[in-house]
């Protein structure tokens, strides 16, 4: 059976337009070396009152970097993440050595929010990691309603 040209032309471009889809859908997001992350940080995660704590940064490599706070008051919070550069970072909650949630945020800008409850108060640790890096992030922490 004979294909009409034209028929095997839109063929092509189908072809040709799926392999360049397929290749920009795995390629890596833009590029945060030279990220500012305070002016980022200003848009993706706006302060809000009654923060109790946040951090920002850039996420390097696959190493986790840890944010040690020294005391936070027992109650329900609301985890606020957020990441930019492609791919996905994860947010470890730690009160007094043991693990109270994992948070993750696609690296798009988007926020993403958690309902969280501090047992007791005391120290709390929060680590960010992406397998994905470099990515930068932020995050806070504020009272739950």
């Amino acid at each position: 059976m004979a294909f009409h040209p034209s028929i095997r032309r839109r063929a092509a471009v189908l072809v040709i337009g799926a392999g360049i889809l397929a290749v920009t859908a795995c390629s890596p997001g833009r590029s945060v070396s030279n990220a500012d992350v305070p002016a980022w940080k200003a848009t993706a995660m706006p302060s809000v009152a009654g923060v109790v704590l946040e951090d920002s940064g850039k996420i390097p490599n696959r190493d986790p970097l840890v944010k040690n706070f020294a005391s936070v008051a027992a109650g329900s919070y609301i985890l606020t993440v957020a990441c930019d550069g492609g791919g996905k970072a994860f947010f470890d909650v730690s009160s007094g050595g043991t693990r109270i949630t994992e948070a993750g945020a696609a690296c798009f800008g988007s926020r993403e929010t958690s309902r969280i409850k501090i047992p007791s108060t005391g120290p709390v640790s929060i680590s960010a990691s992406s397998v994905d890096a470099p990515v930068i992030y932020a995050y806070q922490l504020v009272p739950a309603s």
